[in-house]
């Protein structure tokens, strides 16, 4: 992974070059993201958490839903009302294809606001370190805005300290951002949620493309903030 530090320069205009870019990346990749990392076990883990806590029929919001594999459809499948949102339109169309049960939007998630409805538990996983680091803090305060009271989070993010860096994802050019696990808990603390437990995961993904990476889970409650 290249390394060092860039800036991502705010504006209207180079947000949505910045979401083009990574939305064309993903539009590329398609189906072969989930030949990429076959093995999600830490991710399906944390969703089995959240689906111990959740009523039946609990509305889930699934940020960066991808195909649809394996969360959008492990929520649906357990009864769950779940709405997912991607800025790629090649991965809402395979998620739809893979779970017809849920609801997908094109969305990013810096856009999101209450028209979306409330939600009693939201996921993220791997889809917030394609935003710069000051972008993910305000996302994280828009997601905490849309759980209700008490409503449930949890967070994937690789480990790795960097912020709006380029890098080759399976061949696409994308940006990517990420924290130290004690930065990554404080930046989710800050932004209103209380983190119940957290796990870390040794990850080594099928392509040779894509460096072994630990995968950081942070499983998280709206506070009273």
């Amino acid at each position: 992974m290249t390394t060092g530090t860039t800036s991502f320069s705010g504006g209207s205009d180079s947000r949505a070059e910045h979401r083009a870019l990574q939305a064309e990346a993903f539009n590329r990749i398609g189906a072969r993201y989930d030949e990429a990392f076959p093995h999600k076990e830490g991710q399906i883990a944390a969703g089995e958490w959240l689906l111990e806590r959740l009523r039946p029929g609990a509305r889930v919001l699934d940020v960066g839903c991808g195909t649809g594999l394996p969360t959008a459809k492990q929520f649906a499948d357990a009864g769950c009302e779940v709405v997912g949102i991607d800025i790629s339109p090649v991965m809402l169309e395979l998620a739809r294809q893979n779970v017809p049960q849920a609801g997908f939007r094109l969305l990013d998630v810096t856009d999101v606001d209450a028209s979306l409805g409330r939600f009693d538990a939201i996921v993220s996983f791997f889809s917030l370190l394609m935003l710069p680091r000051a972008e993910i803090v305000t996302s994280l305060v828009k997601l905490r805005e849309l759980l209700v009271p008490n409503g449930w989070f949890a967070l994937g993010m690789v480990e790795v300290d960097l912020d709006d860096v380029p890098f080759q994802f399976l061949g696409a050019p994308v940006r990517v951002t990420g924290f130290l696990r004690d930065e990554l808990r404080s930046v989710v603390e800050k932004s209103g949620f209380t983190v119940i437990e957290e796990n870390a995961v040794s990850y080594a993904p099928e392509s040779t493309q894509a460096p072994p990476e630990i995968q950081l889970f942070l499983l998280c409650r709206r506070n009273h903030l």
